[in-house]
C-alpha cells in the first residue's frame, strides 16, 4: 500500500498553502481520532477562483474544477494540522455542496473533481460515504463547498 504523501509526489501534486479563516471559526478541530474539516471552499492565495453558479456562471467543468480546488485545500488543512497525510487513516465523510442554477442535474459528475482526488491520494479502501446537494448559494458567491470527516491514526 503506497502512503499518501507518495501518491502526492507521484501525481506531481504540490499542495497550496492551507487556507486561512474568512470569520470568526478555525479550519480544523479533531476530537478522538476524527478530524473535522471547517466548509472547504476553491480559494487560492486567500481568494476565490472561482465565483458563480454551476449551470448558470460556470459550466460542469469549471464546477469539477473547483471542486479538485476545494479538496486541494482540505489536503493542506489535513496535513497542516496532522503534520502527514499519512496520519490519515480514512476518509469518513465528504458533503459536496454545489450552488446551481436550480436546473442542474450533473452534480454528481461535478463532485467527482473532489472524490476522484482522494481516491488518487488515499486509495480506493480509504474512501468515504458522499453526499452531494445541489443549493442557491454558498459563502463568497463561490460555486463548491466541501464538507470533510477524516478518521486519523491513533
Amino acid at each position: 500500500m503506497v502512503s499518501a504523501e507518495v501518491s502526492l509526489r507521484e501525481l506531481g501534486i504540490q499542495l497550496p498553502q492551507a487556507p486561512k479563516p474568512f470569520g470568526a471559526y478555525v479550519e480544523a478541530v479533531q476530537t478522538g481520532n476524527l478530524l473535522f474539516l471547517t466548509g472547504m471552499l476553491p480559494v487560492e492565495n486567500q481568494k476565490p477562483k472561482f465565483v458563480g453558479r454551476v449551470g448558470k456562471e460556470l459550466d460542469g467543468a469549471a464546477g469539477r474544477e473547483a471542486a479538485r480546488l476545494a479538496a486541494l485545500n482540505a489536503l493542506a488543512v489535513a496535513r497542516e494540522r496532522l503534520g502527514s497525510l499519512d496520519n490519515v487513516s480514512r476518509v469518513v465523510r465528504l458533503g459536496i455542496y454545489i450552488a446551481t442554477s436550480g436546473d442542474l442535474v450533473d452534480q454528481p459528475k461535478v463532485a467527482d473533481g473532489a472524490s476522484e482526488l482522494f481516491n488518487q491520494v488515499f486509495g480506493p479502501n480509504k474512501m468515504s460515504a458522499r453526499l452531494v446537494m445541489g443549493v442557491a448559494r454558498l459563502p463568497m458567491d463561490m460555486p463548491i463547498e466541501l464538507e470533510v470527516i477524516l478518521e486519523t491514526k491513533p
